[in-house]
Formats: C-alpha cells, structure tokens, sequence
C-alpha cells in the first residue's frame, strides 16, 4: 500500500565522479515519474562532472573538500559528521551514493539508517567491491547486472531492493558489459527512490520487503 505524500521527498547525492545516475534520477523527477526534490548534489571532488550536472537544472552544488580532515585519526569520521551537518541543514530524508567513491562510516549510516542507498553494478552478494564486471566475466558468470541496496557499515553489504540482471554474451569485455548493466542501473535507481517515496519499502532483518505483492525485494531480467 503506498502512501500519498503532501510535499516532495527531499533527497540529496554523494557523487564522486561523471554523475549518471545522478542524471538519471534527475531525468525522471522533472519527467513526474518521481516525487521528490534533489536539495543537494554533494561531491568530495571539486571537478566532478556531477557537480555541473548539478548547476545545469539549478540544483544546489556543495563540494565538501576532505583535506582539512586529512591526517587525522578520526579523519573519515571527522568527515562525515561534516556532511551530516550539511544533510541535516538541507532537511534531507533520503541519500543516494551515485559513484560516491568513499567508505561512509557509523556517522552517516547511523543517522541515516534505512534512509541512505547505494547502486552497485553486480548482483549482490556476488562481487563487491571494485571491477566487478571483469570478475563476473572471469567466473563465467552467465548473468550480471546491479543493485540498489540500503547502506551499512560493510562495503556493499546492506539489505538488498531492487535488481536487474543482463546476460554476459560472448565476447563481453568488462567495458561493453558495464555499458549494458548502465543502462539498468539508470532504470532502477530512480524507481527505487520512488518506492521510498511511496512509503513501499520496509527492511525485515537482511530482507527488504515491498508493499503491493513483492515479498522479498524486485528483480528485472533484460534481454540486453
């Protein structure tokens, strides 16, 4: 059962990098298919691409430099609870790590707890971490795809909400299959922000159930 909201989600995103799935969510936004307003786009990169992304449809840049916490024991967190207060100053009820190329500590996933995603381009559990699509292809995987996934302490390792899965055709490199799997990604994202939005998702244990007949998450196979 989803619920109707009276004012848009407000959501921000952690980009580190080019920023297409931060498109993405864009895209869909202002075509109406997600209810919900991006009050910042956040970078720990000054260049980043996702921060222009960001400029060009009005949308508040923020890049928050992590060198005057470097050094410091603490300096991850010490980092984070500088984001958190930018998050907290922005009245963020949802974050999304679009390509966001740091580790987030207790600080973020605590304060955000069921309320922060993540998009990684394999099918977890199965390869997390980095260069997923040459693992997949060195395995002989038949199928890869990706996963929107709910954030915890551990690298990729949070309750699993959507997927999408493309077959691995031979010939793949690890580059034509991550450009297949893109495609997915661009889909699945936004879609899961708006079953947040609708108040749809509900994590039980490493489960996260969806309201409206899909008891265990949602999984898309494409032909492509």
């Amino acid at each position: 059962m989803s619920i109707k909201r009276t004012t848009p989600l407000r959501v921000a995103v952690l980009a580190s990098g080019r920023g297409s799935n931060l498109q993405a969510v864009i895209d869909a936004i202002e075509a109406g298919e997600v209810d919900a307003t991006i009050v910042a786009v956040i970078s720990n990169k000054k260049d980043a691409a996702a921060l222009e992304r960001a400029r060009k449809h009005g949308l508040p840049d923020l890049f928050v430099d992590p060198k005057p916490f470097a050094g410091r024991p603490d300096s991850r967190e010490a980092y984070d609870r500088a984001l958190l207060e930018v998050l907290e100053k922005h009245n963020v009820e949802l974050v999304l790590l679009a390509g966001y190329m740091k580790i987030v500590t207790a600080v973020l996933v605590n304060a955000y707890a069921n309320r922060m995603m993540n998009i990684h381009p394999s099918l977890l559990p199965s390869f997390p971490g980095l260069e997923v699509q040459k693992k997949a292809i060195e395995w002989g995987c038949k199928l890869a795809g990706c996963t929107v996934h709910f954030v915890t302490e551990g690298v990729d390792e949070g309750p699993i909400i959507l997927q999408a899965a493309v077959p691995i055709l031979d010939g793949d490199t690890p580059d034509t299959l991550a450009a297949r799997i893109l495609v997915q990604e661009h889909k699945i994202y936004p879609r899961t922000v708006q079953l947040f939005a609708e108040g749809r998702l509900h994590v039980d244990g490493r489960c996260v159930r969806i309201d409206d007949g899909h008891p265990v998450g949602e999984a898309i196979i494409s032909p492509s």
